[in-house]
């Protein structure tokens, strides 16, 4: 049977030593956060997680969600008293601001909170995760009035969110949506149209869904530039706050899954629904972009979260599983065979996965601590930057967290052997839930197309060239530390191959757009490679200070070592790949295939 246990010591140490999270204490929700109450709420998150949440990861993927007769869904037994549980002990509100009801906490922190509620439960992680999505976007987009009849109870969880963009004939062009907005005389909008793959889009957890749902307005121009964002809720909130009639929107069907099945993927049906235009008319996208962007990076942690989950399992199957002798001589002479962990393969696909989620989480909630600085702090230098830094990362974390976290859930599979490929031990359902992390919310492949076609040319490169220096800079502050040797060298190689695609980019990308379309996979993969370098660089840093007595710190150390050594030579091989160009690749015939 697989188990779960949140890696809170490692959280501990992003937060306390490598992030520092007391040092900002002259921020707004950051002088709550001390290292008392961050390790209180690490630890309270990962009991319930471990015992509320994880033990009925199985049984929803087994029973998954049921549409009945009257278009209600039931979502699998036990998951609407573990919501109720989740609400009641304010779990949606550790970073909601105060005047919604909430803690005010710092963002990293509540992504920490994400990653062991996915890591648990993705299917239900889903449910609260979408909500927070759409709280931020009306926050963000909608009128007084819209905030302050949805936001307290979208901030604690009583009401649920969603976000409706996908239709049947059109996926991410957005453009050629066909849900209509008609104007009425009172200001509302009759809304019309069909939108699929909605996650949570009815379910029996909360007493009412706000929907966010992107139409366009009769006369509205042709394309993306067309489209408006409405709130749609289930039932029509009074000027009390009370619940009034049933809307006209129903689920017509749940689609069924590879994988998440705990979770209502819904086709939804609104049939002249009552719908309130958020911001602009035409502006819907706009909007829309904050509820998406703060879905991608959470997307990146489920990739972890499964990454992380596979793992323990796979060092516990390591440990355990007796199969044949080590290859250096009998390591466990009293048993009739040595633990698998003993052979070198085996140790590969561990350390692999080691090297990642422990790289792959600094790197996550690095960059949430810069939503909270653009959002928090006073210098007007410091939130242009950490804006800027969050939209060049927010693809990266989407794309590579994903891919690898799916990548190290096939690997834990393999180490289980035949056993992983069986329901008994659980690995089989963490490989099939993190599929879908490399398709929702935007491709694997499109978030590749908007790091090299919109991110990195943002600003004049302003953001790149900004990761570009302060890796410059750990360079030349630490060459010469023998101890910090193997990572300021694999931290000036890796940057010097990111600054070499990034100029090829910039050459070939603008005289042939398929250049661009060609490489941008190979360079994302060598962005999130150089990233994570440099994130183990930091950690090494912190850790060669604080080492003494607690092996912790020396195996974070030796982790590190393996990356740079072992993963990162992966760098130079997207680097040739992407500058082979499109050539080759656009060359045969569609017909020829």
């Amino acid at each position: 049977m697989p188990r779960y246990d949140a890696p809170v010591r490692d959280m501990q140490f992003i937060f306390h030593d490598f992030l520092s999270l007391q040092n900002y204490s002259n921020l707004p929700g950051f002088e709550e956060a001390t290292p008392d109450l961050i390790d209180a709420v690490l630890e309270e998150s990962g009991k319930f997680a471990k015992d509320v949440l994880f033990p009925l990861n199985s049984i929803g993927d087994e029973q998954g969600c049921v549409r009945n007769s009257d278009g209600s869904v039931k979502t699998p037994d036990g998951f609407k008293e573990a919501y109720n549980s989740f609400v009641e002990n304010g779990w949606p509100l550790v970073n909601k601001a105060p005047e919604m009801g909430g803690q005010g906490l710092p963002y990293a922190l509540s992504m920490a909170i994400s990653e062991i509620n996915s890591s648990a439960n993705m299917a239900f992680g889903m449910y609260p995760g979408l909500t927070s999505g759409a709280y931020e976007a009306l926050m963000a987009g909608g009128s007084d009035e819209q905030r302050a009849m949805y936001g307290p109870k979208m901030a604690s969880g009583e009401w649920a969110g969603t976000m409706n963009l996908t239709e049947p004939q059109c996926g991410t062009d957005l453009g050629l949506i066909k849900t209509k907005a008609v104007p009425q005389d009172d200001g509302s909008y009759k809304i019309t149209g069909q939108k699929i793959w909605i996650s949570g889009g009815e379910q029996d957890l909360t007493e009412n869904i706000i929907h966010l749902v992107l139409a366009r307005i009769e006369g509205a121009p042709e394309g993306i530039k067309g489209i408006s964002l409405f709130v749609v809720p289930k039932f029509i909130v009074g000027e009390d706050g009370s619940l009034g009639d049933r809307n006209e929107l129903s689920c017509g069907g749940l689609e069924e899954k590879m994988g998440i099945h705990g979770n209502a993927t819904c086709v939804m049906n609104y049939d002249g629904a009552t719908g309130w235009l958020v911001g602009e008319e035409n502006k819907g996208m706009r909007t829309m972009f904050v509820m998406m962007n703060e879905a991608r990076l959470g997307v990146g942690v489920q990739g972890l979260s499964q990454a992380e989950i596979a793992y323990q399992n796979s060092v516990d199957f390591a440990n355990d599983r007796l199969q044949s002798r080590s290859l250096a001589g009998p390591q466990a002479p009293e048993k009739p065979a040595d633990p698998i962990i003993v052979h070198p393969d085996v140790r590969r696909m561990l350390m692999d996965q080691k090297a990642f989620i422990e790289g792959a989480r600094a790197f996550a909630y690095w960059t949430a601590l810069f939503g909270d600085l653009h959002h928090k702090s006073p210098d007007e230098e410091v939130r242009q930057k950490s804006d800027e830094y969050m939209a060049l990362m927010t693809p990266v974390i989407k794309a590579f967290l994903t891919d690898r976290g799916y990548k190290m859930a096939n690997e834990a599979l393999q180490i289980h052997g035949g056993s992983g490929f069986t329901k008994e031990w659980g690995l089989e359902q963490f490989v099939r839930d993190c599929r879908i992390t490399l398709i929702y919310e935007g491709t694997n492949g499109i978030q590749a197309l908007d790091l090299v076609g919109r991110k990195l040319a943002a600003n004049g490169g302003r953001a790149v060239f900004s990761f570009f220096a302060e890796m410059d800079d750990f360079i030349g502050t630490h060459e010469g530390n023998a101890e910090l040797e193997p990572f300021v060298e694999g931290l000036k190689s890796a940057k010097a191959q990111l600054q070499d695609g990034t100029n090829w980019l910039m050459q070939n990308g603008m005289t042939d757009f398929n250049n661009a379309g060609a490489a941008s996979n190979d360079y994302l993969q060598l962005f999130g490679l150089t990233a994570l370098t440099y994130m183990w660089a930091l950690m090494a840093k912190v850790s060669l200070e604080k080492r003494g007595d607690d092996p912790f710190y020396d195996d974070k150390i030796l982790t590190g070592k393996y990356y740079v050594s072992r993963v990162l030579p992966e760098a130079a091989a997207h680097l040739a790949k992407l500058k082979t160009g499109a050539e080759l690749m656009m060359a045969l015939p569609a017909d020829r295939f």
